[in-house]
């Protein structure tokens, strides 16, 4: 198992790509820390995590909020004495056109997807510097690479995390510490999955595999991101996309 005794945190864990690494993290072998906004999301994850042989612990985390991520983190030192791992990845969408966005849409996207990971990873990082170890696993988004259609938010996000590993590489490389970010295409989550049958459609054509991603199949990239067997990486926004580009 490639992350035996690792002990992970990842942010919007309750559910989609965050749920499939949670789980994927503990089929090999690390403890979660599985952080969230809705308590009965968060139990029902650990349940699924206990379900393929995994530990975890839930934490109620709002990523805007410094008080609890510094809550949570003192109680999972107290309770395993090290974090090995962060995922960075709770985020939101709030679309529009640039013509048509609000100030509270465009901040909102901000506080959440850019600052929220500031402060998750401000606040882990201490540990990792004094461990001499550890991994930053930043979630970008293809619209992080090429930008879309009314998402002038999101993509400043998305964009913006990447920025934020390829900084971190250089800031704490020499400390034992690597930072990569994760560029997903079309993902079915629950969220995609709710929309209507011709958009969903519409979305597969524009994908050269012709199929939408499964969320495992960004957790399996997580795990390589956070294994030693990604020892040399570090810096890099890796896209899973199907060959997407928007």
């Amino acid at each position: 198992m490639r992350l035996q005794n690792k002990v992970a945190v990842i942010t919007g864990a309750a559910s989609g790509i965050g749920l499939a690494t949670a789980v994927k993290f503990a089929q090999e072998g690390a403890f979660i820390a599985i952080c969230d906004l809705n308590q009965a999301g968060i139990d029902a994850a650990i349940k699924e995590v206990e379900a393929v042989g995994g530990q975890a612990l839930g934490y109620i985390v709002d990523v805007t909020k410094p008080d609890q991520i510094a809550a949570m983190r003192d109680a999972l030192l107290a309770e395993k004495g090290r974090i090995d791992v962060l995922v960075n990845n709770a985020g939101i969408v709030m679309d529009a056109q640039l013509i048509k966005m609000t100030e509270d849409q465009f901040d909102k996207v901000i506080d959440i997807n850019l600052k929220g990971t500031y402060n998750m990873a401000r606040a882990l990082v201490d540990t990792m510097v004094a461990q001499g170890a550890g991994v930053i696993l930043n979630a970008s988004s293809v619209v992080g690479v090429y930008g879309n259609f009314g998402q002038t938010n999101y993509a400043a996000t998305k964009f913006g995390v990447i920025g934020m590993v390829k900084t971190w590489a250089k800031e704490l490389g020499k400390k034992g510490i690597r930072a990569n970010a994760v560029c997903p295409g079309f993902v079915a989550t629950p969220i995609l999955k709710a929309m209507p049958e011709k958009v969903l459609q519409g979305m597969e054509e524009k994908v050269p595999m012709r199929r939408l991603a499964d969320p495992t199949e960004i957790a399996n990239v997580y795990a390589f991101l956070a294994s030693d067997e990604a020892s040399y990486i570090n810096g890099a926004a890796i896209e899973v996309t199907g060959g997407l580009t928007l």
